[in-house]
């Protein structure tokens, strides 16, 4: 015998539907404290379109796999900055990173390399150009727990709150070069380092230059790969070497205010003539002695005095132990985190550093420095480059694609709704209120999806959801159909429903998973917007089961309760009782023909 939907069933599966909707309006207006509406994609809301070309040092074409490493390291590093509805993808040799919203200049210092190196400072910086305020402090490098030894000089105030010290030479942040370094005479327009490793002049300089330049090709007949590889070629052979008369002549002829070839491309195994990021000085620097790869996280926060933001950078074993021989034996003296072949920092060395964290200070903001931080703590990327193009997208032309998103949506659910309500009648009634509660449930996970995991909803998002309404639509009908072939074997209203569901249902759910499973490699496959569409696709279809389960069969069961409800002119099924009825009349009369003998 079938089983009976009792009294107390469905009342109960619809206490569990508004216990579940309940709690996600209480979690959307009660906490995260966010925005009641879903984020929405760029192309809803506007953002930034920036496209980074891969720099090679030979000119060629960048690997498959590297394009590929470098847009994962991207992706992770957009994650942990948390710019939310972000994505990179890999057009060609170039990488295209998108932002919704005003999170441009996020978006433009996605792509720096990060490639981190240490390196002693030989001699002294010099100026790069005449300082606009009067010079700070010099940083010092050393752990947090014994930063309380340090000097009080080891803070780096802002540069609006210039200390009254006495004029010496500029070096990075604007600050003023340790007591062990010779200084230059404050009155000279342009200073030159007085250290005794010094070229006496720069002619003899340039004539041992390797005359890279000299061997190039015509500029005008080269492509654009060729140009990079040139320019990064003849950076390395002027400003790496070897010869300190040579390192001398690079640090006269380095211009700071000009794009740096060597951004990424520098070699770690020789010595490098660098400015700092702030382009106020320039350095001769040695090998480097120490990477970024020993990094194993990296942090910023306030300084210990409270004045301006450094970060705090945690080694493992091996850099630590690299790291700790280092300072040792070079107390007193200056080494200089580079950062692309810029020099970020250049601390003096306080006393052996054995225990992290170690800090990099300078005149950092607290976005510069949380920037650098997760660039640090996410990795080096294997190529690379410059920014070709940066676009934004208006946010008027994002409001008229949601305008017509929401429009194609509406449309498709009143058309929807008016069949159900024709062909159906009650049960499209029913219809209409299931599709009203599904749309309440879909739009508060929107919304917390959004809100936690930064999902953002864009155009192909929207067609997801759309293309759900009619799944959900098809679940009903399934039912609805079930019902009518039920009445149709000569079955009640009332009996048909318990009957019915249990026939529908593992269509229902068997639909509902080809749906998802489709929806699941789709989003797993695919790149770019069409992750959109899979992901909405998805929940939707989740959702979709949620409402037929627990609004639309227990809804349709209290109505074949109610003698008013259950009335062929309002179910929409007197023509099935019909064809019934006129079955059973056939069946009777057949039965009192005479049989023939």
């Amino acid at each position: 015998m079938a089983p009976q939907a009792g009294q107390v069933r469905p009342a109960r599966y619809l206490s569990i539907f508004v216990v579940i909707v309940a709690g996600l309006y209480a979690l959307v207006f009660f906490t995260g404290g966010g925005s009641l509406k879903p984020k929405l994609g760029i192309d809803l809301q506007g953002g930034t379109r920036v496209t980074l070309t891969a720099a090679t040092p030979d000119g060629q074409a960048p690997s498959p796999q590297n394009l590929n490493l470098a847009r994962q390291i991207i992706e992770t590093r957009v994650n942990g900055i948390g710019v939310s509805g972000s994505e990179v993808l890999v057009d060609g040799s170039n990488l295209v990173i998108t932002v919704p919203g005003d999170n441009s200049s996020q978006a433009r210092s996605l792509g720096q390399t990060a490639k981190l190196s240490f390196r002693g400072v030989i001699g002294s910086p010099v100026a790069a150009r005449a300082p606009a305020t009067s010079p700070t402090t010099a940083p010092s490098a050393g752990t947090a727990p014994s930063a309380s030894t340090a000097p009080p000089t080891g803070t780096a105030p802002s540069a609006s709150t210039a200390p009254p010290t006495s004029p010496a030479a500029p070096t990075p942040q604007g600050r003023v070069l340790p007591a062990q370094a010779p200084t230059t005479d404050p009155a000279s327009p342009t200073p030159a380092p007085a250290s005794p490793t010094v070229a006496p002049s720069a002619p003899p300089a340039a004539s041992t230059a390797p005359p890279a330049a000299s061997t190039t090709a015509d500029p005008g007949s080269q492509t654009t790969a060729e140009r990079t590889a040139a320019a990064i070629a003849q950076a390395k052979a002027t400003r790496q070497s070897t010869d300190p008369a040579a390192q001398q002549a690079a640090l006269a002829a380095l211009d700071c205010s000009a794009p740096d070839p060597l951004l990424g491309n520098d070699d770690p195994t020789l010595p490098l003539v660098a400015c700092d990021q702030n382009g106020n000085a320039k350095y001769v620097l040695g090998a480097s002695f120490l990477d970024g790869q020993s990094i194993s996280d990296a942090t910023s926060g306030v300084t210990q005095s409270g004045i301006g933001y450094d970060v705090r950078l945690n080694l493992n074993s091996e850099g630590l132990n690299t790291w700790s021989a280092y300072t040792a034996a070079n107390v007193g003296k200056q080494s200089a985190f580079v950062l692309d072949a810029k020099v970020v920092s250049a601390p003096t060395i306080n006393g052996a550093i054995t225990t992290n964290p170690t800090l990099i200070t300078g005149s950092f903001s607290q976005a510069q420095a949380a920037s650098l931080a997760e660039s640090l703590k996410y990795g080096s990327l294997p190529l690379s480059f410059t920014q070709s193009e940066a676009q934004t997208v208006s946010a008027s032309l994002g409001a008229a694609s949601l305008q017509a998103g929401l429009l194609a949506g509406g449309l498709g659910l009143v058309l929807v709704l008016v069949y159900c309500l024709v062909y159906y009648r009650l049960l499209g009634l029913l219809t209409a209120l299931s599709l009203v509660l599904s749309f309440a449930i879909v739009y508060a996970v929107m919304v917390l999806l959004g809100r936690y995991i930064g999902f953002t909803l864009d155009l192909s998002g929207i067609a997801g959801l759309i293309v759900a309404i009619g799944i959900t639509a098809d679940s009903f009908v399934i039912y609805f159909e079930r019902l009518k072939d039920e009445v149709r074997e000569g079955r009640s209203f009332r009996s048909a429903v318990p009957r019915g569901w249990i026939r529908a249902r593992r269509t229902i759910l068997s639909a509902d998973a080809v749906s998802f499973l489709a929806a699941a490699v789709l989003y797993l496959l695919a790149v770019g917007q069409v992750k959109g569409f899979a992901f909405t696709l998805g929940v939707s279809t989740v959702l979709d089961l949620v409402v037929v389960f627990l609004v639309t069969h227990p809804l349709v069961a209290l109505a074949s309760r109610s003698a008013l409800l259950s009335r062929p002119s309002l179910t929409g099924l007197g023509a099935v009782q019909h064809i019934a009825a006129d079955r059973r009349a056939a069946a009777a009369a057949a039965s009192t023909q005479p049989k023939e003998a």
